[in-house]
């Protein structure tokens, strides 16, 4: 195996141009694939990010609450209870907190918008005070500074709010200004409180479009509500793929504990309202949903970039491996000579064959390892300068405002072999058909 090696590479060497340029073509699919590949997962990394720090856990204990069987709402009504079972029962939880939800109108005095209300204890959120980062007043305001302006510890001051940047931009605001909340409570009555500006955030993609955070005295007080409510109990874990197991673990809990659960929907909480509503029960049922389940409606996005990857590297592959073949194919036919004296000499045919998938395997390999490795330091560098996206289309799909490439040494590798072995695979009709040569063929040709 070593003698046909050194053959390989000799004749690899001898044809040097057509090995490079067939080399060169086989990296950049491998690049592109590692970087697509690298996009993908940091869109991933992404909505992980923002939807556990703006809307979800990685598990959340959550429910709804019917005064009537046609009027509910998403409120879990013995939270310090569930907080204790939670904390009993799931060793793997980094921090548990719990969050108020509300919706309704956010209005400056120059325009309004419907906005999703997180009432908060900033004390508890360690992950919040990490993720979030606050806006310049250049990116905000026209003509605004180029420096922070506020302070997310001003959020755990009564009558404060956080929004972010493009909300900012719609409601012509700063830091320091009034905004107006307008809500219905659970009864059907309207109420309004005023609030400060305290903080602006940068924007994390469609997530903080509508998102805006409070203190939960401001949301208790805003909807009437006991202190011992919350709006879901929120889990988050050292291990975030373990969501789905402790998910179930936590059901089995709860029902052995006495509370009454709904069955489990991978949607988001605001997309069963309806179902609810529809349902003839009265009182306290628990929902237990993922992070994933709660932003489930923007993994289209990530489907969307794997789908189109997939098709886009499909063709080009087909592409490389027709390459592949006819280069083989005219590699044979100049070395019949060669083959043939080889076969005269004794080399048996398995021999033959794998002298020529040799060859395609180690062009494979090196041109896939140079294209995958190419591809990773590109991403990491594109990843390291923290690339502004200009496009606010574009901040939504990704669901930042800089691209966020994430390389995986698992994905690297996966690369290396595919194409490797698709070279081998594109390689072995040529190697047949010289394992197939006769020793007279040798004698013809000369």
């Amino acid at each position: 195996m070593g003698i046909l090696f050194q053959i390989a590479v000799r004749n690899l060497i001898a044809a040097k141009r057509r090995s490079a340029m067939l080399g060169s073509a086989l990296a950049a699919v491998t690049l592109l694939l590692v970087v697509l590949l690298s996009l993908s997962q940091g869109i991933t990394d992404n909505m992980i990010r923002s939807a556990t720090a703006l809307s979800s856990g990685h598990v959340n204990v959550a429910g709804f609450f019917k005064m009537s069987a046609t009027q509910s709402a998403p409120i879990v009504s013995d939270a310090p209870r569930i907080r204790e079972i939670v904390k009993e029962n799931v060793p793997g939880a980094v921090h548990v907190n719990a969050r108020h939800r509300g919706w309704g109108k956010l209005v400056s005095e120059s325009g309004s918008l419907q906005a999703g209300f997180n009432g908060i204890v900033l004390a508890e959120e360690p992950l919040f005070s990490e993720v979030v980062q606050l806006a310049k007043e250049s990116e905000y305001k026209e003509g605004g500074r180029d420096e922070v302006i506020g302070d997310l510890s001003g959020l755990s001051q009564p009558g404060s709010v956080l929004i972010f940047a493009s909300q900012a931009k719609r409601l012509e605001v700063g830091v320091g200004d009034a905004l107006t909340i307008t809500t219905e409570t659970l009864r059907g009555n309207r109420n309004t409180t005023d609030v400060t500006v305290v903080a602006i955030g940068r924007d994390m993609g469609f997530l903080s479009n509508w998102s805006v955070f409070l203190p939960r005295e401001t949301i208790l007080d805003l909807y009437g509500l006991k202190p011992e409510t919350t709006g879901s109990v929120q889990i988050f874990l050292e291990d975030e793929a373990q969501s789905e197991a402790t998910m179930a673990h936590l059901r089995g809990v709860l029902e052995a504990e006495g509370f009454i659960l709904m069955e489990h929907q991978a949607v988001p909480f605001w997309a069963k309202f309806e179902n609810v509503n529809n349902e003839d029960w009265t009182g306290q049922k628990l929902d237990l949903t993922t992070w994933e389940d709660e932003v489930s409606y923007l993994t289209w996005v990530v489907r969307g970039l794997d789908t189109i990857s997939f098709f886009l590297i499909a063709i080009l592959v087909f592409i490389i491996a027709v390459g592949i073949m006819n280069t083989m194919v005219i590699s044979v036919r100049e070395r019949t000579r060669e083959i043939g004296t080889l076969r005269a000499v004794g080399m048996p045919r398995v021999k033959v064959l794998w002298m020529i998938l040799i060859e395609a395997l180690v062009l494979g390999a090196v041109a896939s390892s140079v294209g995958a490795l190419a591809g990773a330091a590109l991403c990491l560098g594109i990843d390291a300068a923290a690339v502004e996206v200009p496009s606010d289309a574009v901040r939504v799909i990704l669901l930042s405002d800089t691209l966020h490439l994430v390389v995986v040494p698992r994905q690297i590798a996966t690369a290396i072999v595919v194409f490797t072995a698709i070279t081998g695979l594109a390689s072995l009709v040529p190697a047949f058909r010289a394992s197939r040569l006769q020793p007279i063929t040798a004698m013809q040709s000369i």
